[in-house]
């Protein structure tokens, strides 16, 4: 059966359409993930100097790289709240400039109580920015193309990291100006950048389709149309809930659970892999380990994109969040068993790729029962509850290596508990999602919604 011209030139305005819209958004919001995870995570290479001069214990250390969270906790909800009142390209560029003040201020920092002051601050500015991003990618993504925009975001994640590396250690080894360590200019030049893009997301972001003037009146209208019947469709199997019954959904607070979880294990290994890649040799300069630190994240940026685009072709997010994470649960645990340097970076490598491949199906979970302006909230809180997280990991690892004086310690902790993660994953009952996330499209072309779930009716677990 032949295809007609039409339908063939259809489908391929619809693919230039995305990828325009694609070109536009994501490689700004990749940038801007990248400077945010740098600024909070390269205090895990200052430690390599920074405790020693600060007079920090493994404990004190934890406890100021999980700090962090606790100030993003408390303050989540409220800023993408905020958020919808002022507009993402307002608040989001207010987010960038106070943390990019703040991250260039860890650099000043004379003892430990003024670090923890200012790691906290820094989680207060930056909260909201994930969430906030992940709402502002739904308005612009259909929920069949939502998944890979998002792991194309989040793949920044890693990129950061691989470019942390040897950025941050060769600061620190290279920068010594007007009597200032190396750390300290670590933290000043890597916050600067945020103080920068907050200016200039002002100008670069667009607050809607509508408002898309570097769209052509088709492509906008079309995208509009798409994204107005996609959400009226998906309205007869999902919620609309006020502020607090989103707080207080089951399924939201599971979620966010397993997120905490999952966190626990993530930001553990990540805020402490420095120390642990250290520890696998004495004669390491903070400049190898920053290159060894390199090779799971590059790893994790091609299977956190690989999974993310499979997990739309099969438009299906239950398995594609359980897997990876049993995965990373077994690896976690041999990385803590092995004694060969290799093996525990190939463990370690194992374990962040399924980590990262995590990420983006887990964020499209809240659509598939929640509808969209509900489920910016429900990201929010989810991403609040999880980030405390953060706080527990760094800081448990931190007391377990001033016990058995050994940076892998944690290790089993991390793997018994993303295994208690990925039974709950694998227990949330979802609505199925059809092959367009959330809405069929019949072969004639009209939309109906998925309303069947696992089990053939929606769950509240």
């Amino acid at each position: 059966m032949s295809t007609s011209p039409n339908a063939v030139e259809s489908a391929q305005f619809e693919k230039r359409t995305v990828r325009k819209i694609t070109g536009r958004i994501i490689p700004f919001v990749f940038v801007l993930y990248i400077v945010n995870y740098i600024d909070r995570a390269n205090i895990g290479y200052a430690s390599l100097h920074m405790n020693a001069e600060l007079g920090l214990t493994s404990q004190a250390f934890g406890f100021a790289a999980g700090l962090f969270f606790i100030g993003y906790f408390l303050f989540e909800v409220p800023s993408n709240v905020a958020l919808a009142k002022f507009g993402a390209r307002v608040w989001i560029a207010r987010i960038l400039l106070t943390w990019g003040a703040l991250a260039v201020l860890m650099g000043f920092v004379q003892n430990d109580i003024q670090l923890f002051i200012v790691r906290f601050l820094l989680g207060v500015a930056e909260a909201g920015f994930f969430p906030g991003i992940i709402v502002y990618l739904s308005f612009w993504f259909r929920s069949k193309d939502l998944v890979t925009a998002t792991s194309l975001f989040v793949a920044s994640i890693p990129v950061s990291y691989i470019i942390a590396s040897p950025l941050s250690t060769w600061i620190m080894e290279s920068v010594d100006w007007f009597g200032l360590s190396g750390w300290r200019w670590m933290f000043i030049l890597e916050g600067f950048p945020a103080v920068l893009l907050g200016i200039a997301c002002y100008f670069v972001l667009t607050g809607s389709p509508a408002e898309a003037k570097w769209l052509t009146p088709r492509e906008r209208n079309w995208l509009v149309g798409e994204l107005e019947a996609e959400r009226a469709a998906a309205s007869a199997h999902t919620q609309h809930l006020s502020l607090f019954k989103t707080l207080a959904n089951k399924k939201v607070l599971y979620l966010g659970i397993i997120y905490f979880v999952y966190q626990v294990g993530s930001l553990g290994v990540g805020y402490w892999l420095p120390q642990i890649i250290k520890s696998l040799s004495d004669t390491l300069t903070a400049m190898q380990v920053g290159f060894i630190g390199m090779i799971p994240y590059v790893v994790a940026t091609v299977a956190m994109i690989w999974w993310g685009r499979h997990s739309d072709r099969k438009a299906e997010r239950k398995l594609h969040c359980y897997l990876p994470m049993g995965v990373a649960a077994l690896a976690m645990f041999a990385a803590a068993i092995f004694q060969s340097p290799v093996l525990v970076i190939s463990s370690i490598t194992i374990a962040l790729a399924g980590l990262y491949a995590f990420k983006s199906p887990f964020w499209a979970v809240p659509g598939q029962f929640l509808s969209a302006a509900t489920a910016g909230t429900a990201v929010a809180a989810i991403n609040s509850i999880g980030n405390l997280g953060g706080f527990v990991g760094p800081y448990a690892q931190g007391i377990m290596m001033e016990v058995v004086d050994d940076p892998r310690a944690g290790l089993y902790l991390f793997g018994f508990l993303l295994v208690l993660s990925t039974v709950m994953m694998f227990l949330i009952k979802l609505p199925a999602t059809g092959k367009r996330g959330g809405v069929r499209v019949t072969a004639a072309g009209h939309r109906t919604t998925a309303a069947s779930s696992d089990s053939g009716r929606s769950s509240n677990k």
